[in-house]
């Protein structure tokens, strides 16, 4: 028995959108590197544009103050898909290894939904990924305070802007230190 897949009439085969797919926590890279393969090896790539595992770099520091770098899965047993709906990507990325299923989808025929354009963009700003630029009220120089994070409320002095990534390295006092830090541009507010 196939699966009939209903095109919602919104959809007119050329609106890429960004889709969630379902996957064992801790194998999201897996599933990542599987389907950009097999975008490569079906030739989807017209129709399939990126695959993110939403991930970001933290920084610990023990307790002898030593600084270490990790990177958080942000979304555990999710991957993100820019695509365009179609049957075929819909059946290549359902049947790529390690996918449990797509956001929505729940079988029978059932499509998946796009996730808002609002959410996704700040899920890659976070990542430094975003398509739009923030923008920001504040410059080198002026007081700014972190409102996420590990280090949510700390203040600091904005010593550069890196545009680019949409970053900021701000000079706080961490642990008794001056310290550099780097945080994303959404994450900080200006201190008047």
């Amino acid at each position: 028995m196939s699966e009939e897949f209903v095109r919602p009439s919104s959809l007119d085969g050329k609106v890429k959108r960004w889709y969630v797919i379902n996957t064992y926590s801790g194998r999201e890279n897996k599933v990542k590197e599987d389907l950009e393969k097999r975008i490569q090896t079906m030739n989807m790539q017209d129709n399939i544009f990126q695959v993110v595992v939403a991930e970001e770099k933290e920084i610990e520091f023990t307790k002898t103050g030593k600084k270490v770098e990790k990177v958080k899965n942000l979304y555990p047993g999710y991957v993100f898909v820019q695509m365009i709906l179609s049957p075929e990507c819909w059946y290549a990325v359902r049947n790529t290894p390690g996918v449990t299923g797509l956001l929505g989808s729940s079988g029978k025929g059932a499509q998946p939904f796009p996730v808002p354009e609002e959410d996704i963009e700040r899920i890659l700003a976070r990542m430094g990924m975003g398509e739009h630029h923030i923008s920001i009220n504040f410059a080198v120089g002026d007081r700014v305070r972190i409102l996420r994070g590990p280090f949510k409320n700390i203040e600091g002095i904005v010593e550069v802007l890196h545009d680019e990534q949409q970053t900021a390295t701000i000079s706080a006092i961490l642990f008794g230190r001056e310290t550099p830090t780097d945080v994303g541009y959404g994450d900080l507010e200006k201190i008047d």
